[in-house]
């Protein structure tokens, strides 16, 4: 005798499981029956599935500061401060006076990447300008 494999009863009643089975997890995989839908055994759901919204977090900032030497002249320290970090004249003549005073001072507040382009710029400025004017970041 040969098998002929499932009855037709059978293969209904597997597809009709199934099918129950798709609808109670919404397709998506999931064995909730709280899928905002319809459970298996017809009651309605009133729960409504609710997915976090992730936030990006902000980058790290890093903190710009500016070394105090005894041969880089006042002007210069207030002319970088204008055209490297965009100040006024009278605000850099007040970061100038703080690091002149203080033996640093902080020129700027940047994500990694900007605070690393202005450090290298100002060295690079003192050094085509024969000064020994030192630039820093730390993490704020």
């Amino acid at each position: 005798m040969r098998d002929t494999g499932p009855s037709n009863g059978e293969m209904i009643e597997y597809i009709l499981e199934n099918l129950i089975r798709a609808r109670s997890t919404d397709g998506d995989g999931d064995n909730d029956d709280n899928s905002g839908g319809r459970s298996g055994d017809g009651d309605i759901v009133t729960e409504r599935k609710t997915r976090t919204k992730s936030k990006t977090a902000k980058p790290p900032l890093y903190k710009v500061i500016l070394l105090n030497d005894d041969y880089t002249p006042m002007e210069f320290v207030v002319e970088v401060l204008k055209a490297v970090f965009h100040k006024d004249h009278a605000e850099a003549t007040r970061v100038m006076l703080h690091v002149h005073q203080n033996g640093m001072g902080i020129a700027g507040v940047y994500p990694y990447e900007v605070a690393e382009t202005k450090v290298h710029t100002v060295e690079e400025l003192a050094r085509e300008a024969l000064y020994p004017l030192k630039c820093v970041m730390e993490k704020e």
